[in-house]
């Protein structure tokens, strides 16, 4: 462990996140909101002066980055980034209450989209601005965007490290030789995802408004500057390009980068990305065709764009709403294919949240691979993904996760139930958070909650993010011991 090290490269954080603060500043300026300009100078300078003065004090650190400080680095982080970006929150007094803010930020940069805010419309631009830029910070996430610039603060090695603390199980790998590279491109990529969602929800919409939805779709986050969430669209055409970007931003992101170069045939072979395809065209014609035997909408085609709307909302855990579709009265089959998605998640490797589609496969390859060990228990069976085999090391891996996520959802749910939530409303919002998966299943906002839950909900957004064990690690004897 290298304490120095670690102070310099998160006083760089700081600085950085600072610097990136400057624009919802610039939009304060721009609407004429006094309080909130006051409000984001009044945390932009002692975000800047504590992260310089750290930075220089240790600047003359080179030592690499070890694993144990990848982990380190990887959770402070996003904590950092939470504690000083809730402040605007409070100091414009949309949220005055610190936890409240704090459960608000930490919901935007985990991708989760989970608020506290009950009435959005209401909010300074700047503040929406704000709280939509943490969804695409969040997305791509701020460790990926800092290891392109670590050679520049002096790190000499671990890059991979950084990256590697924010996921567990099966990847893709290294898209170039120097991860710095792979973090540039993986940036490039989502960048300009971006821009093209914007370019495409320009004819139906504000740019203020194509912004903000585009960085809340393209990172799978779910936070709206609308209360009626998509739906106060009230537009075919921006559910469609919503639907599109959200189940592209559910794609492994190293796939768009071996496609563009020259490997099409081999990303289309993918087993992921073609599960993820099966099971969302599966679970909208299913839904849609269940929607037209009950009535509930005139034809297939309306059917199917609010089915496959919300099928895309969940799996991708964005967490969007169309209010014109009221889901909550659908079909109990509609809504249990709803609820089947929210444990399936995105790719590995892509925006998404959940427990990733790579391990539901690999669950149910490894179930049946112990079915034939048992009918031929002298035979030798592999677990197959992409034509490669899977490492009896990385299944235990994967069933050691999907067993700590289900434990965690319970147990998250039971220190819920104490606010005296019911069993449904428990279950729910703690898989809600878990999964970054935000609102949905009568969750229009978390503020009938408790303030101690703030806290909870926190952590369990955190985890899940980070996919638990970069966080649980933490609680280690072991880990502090090496």
């Amino acid at each position: 462990m290298h304490p120095k090290q670690l102070v310099k490269l998160l006083s760089a954080v700081t600085v950085f996140l600072s610097i990136v603060m400057l624009i919802p500043l610039i939009v304060a300026l721009i609407h004429n909101e006094s309080r909130e300009v006051t409000a984001f100078v009044l945390t932009i300078v002692p975000m800047s002066v504590i992260g310089l003065s750290a930075y220089f004090l240790t600047r003359k650190d080179e030592q690499p980055l070890s694993q144990t400080d990848g982990f380190l680095f990887t959770t402070f982080t996003w904590i950092i980034a939470a504690t000083f970006g809730a402040v605007p929150f409070v100091l414009s007094g949309v949220l005055p209450e610190y936890s409240n803010a704090f459960f608000e930020v930490i919901s935007g940069l985990t991708t989760t989209g989970a608020s506290r805010i009950t009435d959005v419309e209401s909010c300074p631009r700047s503040i929406l601005f704000w709280r939509s830029l943490t969804n695409w910070l969040g997305g791509m996430g701020i460790v990926v965007l800092f290891v392109a610039l670590l050679p520049a603060l002096g790190a000499t090695g671990g890059s991979f490290n950084l990256i590697g603390a924010e996921s567990v199980g099966p990847v893709k790998g290294k898209l170039t030789p120097k991860t710095k590279n792979t973090a540039v491109v993986l940036y490039l990529i989502y960048f300009a995802m971006t821009v093209l969602e914007v370019l495409l929800l320009l004819p139906k919409m504000d740019l203020f408004n194509a912004v903000t939805l585009a960085f809340s779709t393209v990172s799978t986050a779910g936070f709206s500057i609308r209360n009626a969430s998509v739906g106060s669209y009230n537009s075919a055409y921006v559910d469609y390009v919503v639907t599109a970007f959200m189940l592209a931003a559910s794609v492994n992101f190293s796939l768009y980068y071996r496609a563009f170069t020259g490997h099409l045939k081999q990303t289309l072979k993918d087993t992921e990305f073609r599960t993820l395809l099966s099971v969302f065209m599966a679970a909208a014609v299913a839904g849609a065709v269940m929607l037209c035997m009950n009535n509930v909408y005139p034809s297939f085609a309306q059917a199917f764009r609010y089915m496959s709307f919300h099928v895309a909302s969940v799996v991708s855990t964005t967490g969007f709403s169309n209010a014109a579709s009221t889901y909550l009265s659908w079909p109990s089959f509609c809504i249990m294919i709803l609820v089947l998605m929210m444990f399936i998640g995105g790719s590995a490797g892509s925006t998404g949240g959940g427990m990733k589609i790579i391990r539901i496969v690999v669950l149910f390859k490894s179930a049946r691979t112990s079915i034939k060990r048992k009918i031929h228990p002298n035979s030798m069976f592999r677990i197959k993904i992409s034509n490669g085999i899977v490492d009896d090391s990385v299944v235990f891996q994967i069933l050691a996760f999907c067993a700590t996520y289900m434990i965690t959802w319970l147990a998250g749910a039971t220190v819920i139930s104490f606010s005296g939530a019911g069993i449904q409303d428990s279950l729910s919002a703690s898989i809600l958070t878990l999964g970054n998966i935000g609102l949905g299943f009568g969750h229009k906002d978390f503020s009938s909650y408790p303030l101690w839950t703030n806290w909870i909900f926190s952590f369990l957004m955190l985890a899940g993010r980070l996919e638990l064990f970069t966080v649980y690690v933490l609680f280690s004897r072991s880990f502090w011991r090496s």
